[in-house]
């Protein structure tokens, strides 16, 4: 079976180049020549490998990878970029890429780095298999219970409190999950956006697609003595899960 691999980049020389290489090495190979449509993709495609250059306009590259982390764990990504440096190498090893490799690089380099990052899938998911649930079955069964009892389902996207129950819609609960992951971590209004709605957009009009929805779970939350208080703003910036 072929491995699939995704090539995004906004230049449609580079982005040709690298998929006719990859193609001639036998692979699966689909393009996209932006960050929104890579995400887009990924979320209905399987993606071995993927391959995103850094700079590209609206969504760059390190929040192609963010999003991806977050709907395909299994991914593995290479960074290539023509504009390196050792702020955005730190940026991407951070968030859990393969590699970072600087344009141009040659074919050899490509595939050598493509071949390393299925290796190290492989080996990551026959482990995984062999000692731990799936991902899937760990996103369908994650839940938070907390000290006085309420319990957070993300499986059936509830919040139960002795006799007191309450449904999540499906954004709601990305975005509660998300939070109680990293709790005390200050998620940007920008940054929540991409991981709960997929899509990129202006750190001006982050804040108003997210306030209605962080409204709605809010009031839902006001039911349960120990949530209450605990998604918060921080102004100017976005909003963080409170520790206890």
């Amino acid at each position: 079976m072929k491995s699939n691999i995704l090539v995004v980049d906004d230049e449609a020389v580079a982005r040709q180049s690298l998929t006719d290489i990859l193609k001639l090495e036998g692979y699966a190979v689909s393009s996209v020549p932006n960050g929104q449509a890579a995400v887009e993709y990924v979320r209905v495609n399987p993606v071995d490998v993927l391959i995103v250059d850094l700079r590209m306009p609206g969504m760059n590259g390190l929040e192609v990878v963010q999003v991806v982390n977050q709907i395909s764990p299994e991914t593995e990504v290479i960074v290539l970029t023509a504009f390196g440096s050792t702020d955005t190498a730190i940026q991407a090893l951070r968030l859990r890429i393969h590699d970072y490799l600087l344009k141009p690089a040659s074919p050899a380099q490509v595939l050598q780095s493509v071949k390393k990052g299925l290796a190290r899938r492989n080996g990551k998911l026959r482990t995984k298999s062999s000692t731990e649930p799936s991902a899937d079955l760990e996103e369908l069964t994650a839940e938070y219970r907390l000290k006085d009892g309420t319990l957070v389902d993300l499986s059936r996207r509830q919040i139960r409190y002795k006799n007191k129950v309450d449904h999540l819609t499906p954004a709601e609960g990305r975005l509660l999950n998300i939070l109680m992951k990293n709790p005390g971590k200050v998620f940007s209004h920008r940054e929540l956006v991409l991981l709960v709605q997929g899509y990129d957009t202006s750190q001006r009009e982050a804040p108003e697609i997210l306030r209605p929805l962080v409204s709605r779970l809010r009031h839902k939350l006001e039911q349960f003595p120990s949530l209450s208080e605990k998604v918060s703003s921080v102004r100017g910036t976005g909003y963080v899960y409170e520790e206890d």
